[in-house]
């Protein structure tokens, strides 16, 4: 599948920057602080640095802002390249009246090592009495997932075409409601226990169209889990 979504879960690499102490020709020792670059080239660049004979101390800082020497990042790196990174998460969430069910769906993108990932997951819920609710509880179901797959203390890219959810999450709309404060209570609770940096983005219904589909799959009883290696 090569729709827009998939080749944009590239975008959000993990990124890291470096913090380095430079020997000047004068008695002044400075420090410079670089701008963010992909995980994958930061020995590439230390190494570079170190090479000048100028350096005489560097750090290595990641977008939790943790700092580490050369030698412990090498051994993040390993760790890294076993768990989850990268991740781009699209929910969307679709309450039928007539029934009063509600259907979410969720698609997640991710790297591990130097492979790729897609899971798309639906699934139909009772007790829910709106759209805006149903939305909630997609978003809350997706961080389940996230916890399911292993993803812990790391940047996480949130999507989703609900001003609600997203404008409430992030604080710039107030939330009036019991229902929706109470699944707002639990999905910041969650965030915070898995210990993400959650960067959230509103995205228009064409743009979440994947995570659209599932939930009205959901509605009409079509049930889908999928887990995949993207080629």
């Amino acid at each position: 599948m090569n729709n827009k979504n998939e080749v944009g879960k590239c975008d959000e690499k993990m990124n890291m920057k470096l913090k380095y102490k430079y020997k000047s020709k004068t008695t002044s020792k400075i420090w410079f602080e670089s701008t963010w670059f992909p995980r994958k080239e930061t020995l590439i660049h230390v190494d570079d640095l170190m090479k000048t004979g100028r350096i005489i101390d560097i750090e290595i800082i990641d977008e939790m802002e943790n700092a580490w020497t050369r030698k412990e990042f090498i051994k993040l790196n390993e760790e890294l390249d076993k768990e989850p990174q990268n991740i781009v998460v699209y929910f969307d969430g679709g309450f039928d009246l007539e029934s009063g069910l509600a259907g979410v769906g969720i698609v997640v993108y991710y790297d591990k090592g130097d492979e790729s990932f897609r899971i798309r997951q639906n699934e139909l819920l009772e007790g829910i009495e709106n759209n805006n609710e149903a939305e909630y509880a997609a978003l809350h179901n997706a961080l389940r997932l996230l916890e399911e797959i292993g993803v812990k203390n790391s940047p996480c890219t949130i999507k989703g075409d609900s001003q609600v959810v997203l404008k409430q999450l992030d604080g710039e709309w107030p939330c009036f409601e019991d229902g929706l404060n109470s699944w707002l209570d639990r999905i910041e609770s969650k965030i915070k226990e898995l210990g993400l940096k959650t960067k959230l983005v509103s995205i228009n219904r064409k743009e979440n169209k994947e995570a659209d589909k599932l939930a009205n799959q959901a509605l009409q009883g079509m049930k889908v889990q999928s887990h995949k290696r993207i080629e």
